[in-house]
């Protein structure tokens, strides 16, 4: 059931793109505190489970109080959040990487459970919602990464011909992902690359990350977290906003306190910048530690 669901609401939001990309005044605009607000309601609740992952990861190491776990965790996002602030450079490389590497990995979960593919497929294939930006309107790319105190001006990033090399690695690795795969998933992988270069094409930067990040990566991952709550989807729909709820909202109060402190020293549109991109890297690396050390010790 879950692949049927995943193969619809990939067609849906295929359609949907291409819909969307017709509108000049979607073109011309991007929204931003549509987009903010959408990342810390839809965004961020996908990763508002951990708590519970938590409980399982500290159940499996045999620790009994759940407190090192939060307090572990809460320092790993401070620590991210510090080193942008002090060595932003030399993060910017370790940063794109494990985005890369988290996109590709979850957005191809649903094809198999136990499929053991390569680090190196899943950076490639993830690596396009970095690359499409920079390669289809790189002048706006480079001023959020600015206004996050990243300057990639003097790297590969800007290179036209860096940036065509990693787009047909990406499109080459959702090939070999769906090698030996039936119509439908074959069909997700193909149409989930086409919609996100279709956004970038047309939409501002930060719009087109909001409507991929929001409505195909959060949403196909909170399917899988649904189904994995409980099998029956309506049960499951109902359990994990119950579950994900307390979390989404006390990262929203921070995200939202954070914006209000940094909109008195910079502009609207830098403020919302850095609360949605180093908040969401602080999240993210995190939650990516505790899916890999789930994994590992569950072998």
């Amino acid at each position: 059931m879950i692949k049927k669901i995943n193969y619809n609401h990939s067609l849906i939001f295929f359609i949907s793109c291409i819909f969307l990309s017709s509108f000049d005044y979607l073109r011309s605009n991007s929204f931003i505190l549509i987009c903010f607000f959408l990342i810390l309601i839809l965004g961020v609740s996908h990763g508002a489970l951990d708590n519970i992952k938590g409980r399982k990861l500290i159940k499996i190491l045999k620790i009994k109080n759940i407190s090192y776990f939060y307090l572990v965790y809460i320092l790993i996002g401070l620590g991210i959040i510090l080193l942008w602030i002090l060595f932003p450079q030399s993060l910017l490389l370790l940063f794109l990487i494990i985005a890369s590497y988290h996109f590709g990995k979850e957005d191809s979960e649903f094809i198999s459970k136990n499929q053991k593919q390569s680090f190196l497929l899943k950076t490639f294939k993830g690596s396009i919602i970095i690359v499409s930006p920079l390669l289809f309107n790189q002048n706006k790319t480079l001023e959020i990464f600015n206004s996050i105190n990243f300057d990639l001006s003097n790297t590969l990033l800007v290179k036209t011909e860096f940036l065509v090399i990693l787009l047909l690695l990406s499109f080459i690795s959702n090939l070999i992902l769906s090698f030996n795969k039936n119509y439908d998933e074959k069909s997700v992988l193909l149409m989930d690359f086409f919609s996100i270069i279709t956004l970038n094409i047309f939409l501002n930067p930060l719009l087109a990350f909001t409507i991929y990040f929001c409505f195909l990566h959060s949403f196909r991952h909170s399917i899988k977290l649904i189904f994995e709550l409980n099998k029956n989807f309506k049960k499951g729909i109902f359990l994990f906003i119950k579950k994900a709820l307390p979390l989404t909202f006390i990262t929203g109060i921070i995200f939202i306190v954070a914006l209000n402190f940094l909109n008195h020293e910079f502009k609207l549109n830098e403020s919302v910048n850095m609360v949605i991109f180093i908040g969401l890297a602080s999240l993210t690396f995190p939650h990516i530690l505790l899916e890999y050390l789930i994994e590992k010790n569950e072998k």
